[in-house]
């Protein structure tokens, strides 16, 4: 690759003020920020050839902007023209702006009217302009009317129509250098701010709730365009995943909020493949996307989703553990949480067996329950909590903690603790009470941090266990309706 080429930043082209802009393709990243791409067609002649567009938005990244020759016929790798300047201005047109623009000048203000309904026009010297200072705080207008100053605007400043140098757009203008009169359909790409996207997932499940359960499934992006442009033709990917970005310090662009959702159709359906180390989802359509609009797509549904239900209990949840080398001797580390909560999660497999299969991107899954059964005429769908998933790979378990049960409740106590010293011992003994006022039993699992030290050995218990890492135990508790189940077990730690 010629390496003067492969430094060129920014150009973009197209001398034509056509009504309707040309078609655009973005890549939206689930990180604030789009990569835009669009075929310009370039008319170049002989030496130098100045050009602008206004097909740009009021936040790129001036130094991101590439445009190339895709073709590149030139068996040397010589590119069909040079870039020698570039200027990107998004300062548009506004009363603040205009105000600057006549600083040092006398323009007319237009006051109120009277009691009568009639307007007066005075005179007023703009000595200083409103706008930002150094430090970033908003400085005050400084107008002199009839010999006297005043912090205020006198009325609304009345600008001369045949005002130069009016920006209603961003707009880009550069110097393209060319050896010859050429003709061709330049690539153009350049990173932005203010898009982004994010997945959201709605799952309704049955009013039954058995453990296992037949739910229903949606899926939709959530797309939020910002960046003070309209997109009237552009085609849409959006890529999952975490992109290394770096931060750029914080910048005010002015923003019109127009808050329209349009829903777009089912067909045709979202499509997505593996791409570098993230996922790539594509629309598959042509949208309209304005500025300031949200636009959502469902790319996911399942009529038969296998959700299953567990509960969990933690009684040491929000206790800042110790796991460090030797042994922690405090008696009371970890036991007076007071927690009675006994959390209930939902979790499915991203499986194709499970009618999903695919990765699945980071977003909100809101979970409903039918009130009602399908034949009743008076069933409807209630909210019944919500969670977050991370970006999710195929044949993965999804895990949901969507509220605390109302009628299962548990308890934890410390019962038995001894050091020995000499022997480098420590015994302690907890005893985890869980109660049941549903109308059905339940099955409620009871995680235990064993926490005090690296070499522990469970001595004594009164039910069975399965070691999840290093530190942490569960007991699967069945716990009978209208009653309750209690759990004893005794650690042996050493050093």
């Amino acid at each position: 690759m010629n390496l003067r080429y492969g430094f060129f930043v920014l150009v973009i082209a197209a001398t034509a003020a056509a009504q309707q802009p040309p078609p655009t393709a973005l890549t939206i990243y689930n990180q604030n920020f789009a990569v835009a791409r669009a075929t310009v067609d370039l008319d170049l002649h002989p030496g130098s050839n100045e050009v602008t567009t206004t097909q740009v938005t009021s936040q790129l990244e001036p130094d991101s902007v590439v445009l190339r020759d895709p073709t590149l016929r030139d068996p040397a790798g010589k590119p069909s023209f040079t870039i020698s300047e570039q200027n990107y201005d998004s300062a548009l047109v506004s009363q603040d702006w205009m105000l600057q623009h006549f600083e040092g000048k006398t323009i007319d203000f237009q006051l109120p009217p009277n009691q009568n309904g009639q307007s007066q026009i005075v005179k007023g010297t703009i000595i200083r302009a409103p706008g930002s200072t150094s430090d970033g705080q908003d400085s005050q207008p400084l107008i002199e009317v009839d010999g006297k100053m005043q912090f205020q605007l006198p009325g609304t400043p009345l600008f001369s129509a045949a005002t130069n140098n009016l920006l209603l757009k961003p707009t880009l203008r550069w110097q393209i250098h060319a050896e010859k009169s050429e003709k061709l359909a330049a690539e153009l790409a350049y990173v932005t701010g203010g898009l982004s996207w994010e997945a959201t997932y709605n799952i309704v499940a049955p009013e039954d709730t058995a453990p296992n359960q037949k739910a229903d499934i949606v899926g939709w992006v959530t797309i939020h365009n910002q960046s003070g442009t309209d997109f009237p033709q552009t085609s849409i990917k959006l890529m999952a995943g975490d992109v290394a970005k770096i931060v750029a310090q914080p910048q005010v662009f002015a923003k019109r909020m127009v808050m329209n959702a349009a829903i777009a159709a089912p067909e045709p359906q979202v499509t997505q493949k593996a791409f570098d180390d993230f996922h790539l989802y594509d629309l598959n359509r042509t949208v309209a996307l304005r500025n300031g609009e949200i636009k959502q797509v469902q790319f996911i549904q399942s009529a038969a989703l296998n959700l299953q239900r567990t509960y969990i209990y933690d009684g040491a949840e929000g206790v800042q553990l110790w796991y460090g080398n030797g042994l922690n001797q405090q008696q009371d580390l970890g036991i007076d949480t007071g927690s009675s909560k006994v959390h209930i999660v939902q979790q499915f497999k991203n499986t194709e067996a499970n009618h999903l299969g695919i990765p699945l991107p980071a977003g909100r899954v809101r979970l409903y329950r039918q009130d009602g059964g399908p034949n009743d005429p008076k069933a409807q769908v209630e909210f019944v909590g919500e969670s977050t998933i991370p970006h999710t790979a195929a044949e993965e378990t999804i895990r949901l903690t969507t509220g605390s049960a109302f009628d299962i409740k548990g308890t934890r106590r410390q019962t038995d603790f001894h050091v020995l010293e000499k022997g480098h011992t420590i015994d302690e003994t907890f005893e985890i009470k869980i109660t049941n006022q549903k109308a059905q039993p339940v099955t409620v699992n009871v995680l235990e941090h064993l926490y005090r030290g690296n070499n522990w050995q469970i001595t004594n218990k009164s039910a069975d266990y399965t070691k999840l890492d290093s530190h942490t135990v569960e007991f699967p508790l069945q716990v009978p309706s209208k009653g309750e189940t209690t759990l004893t077990y005794t650690t042996h730690y050493t050093w």
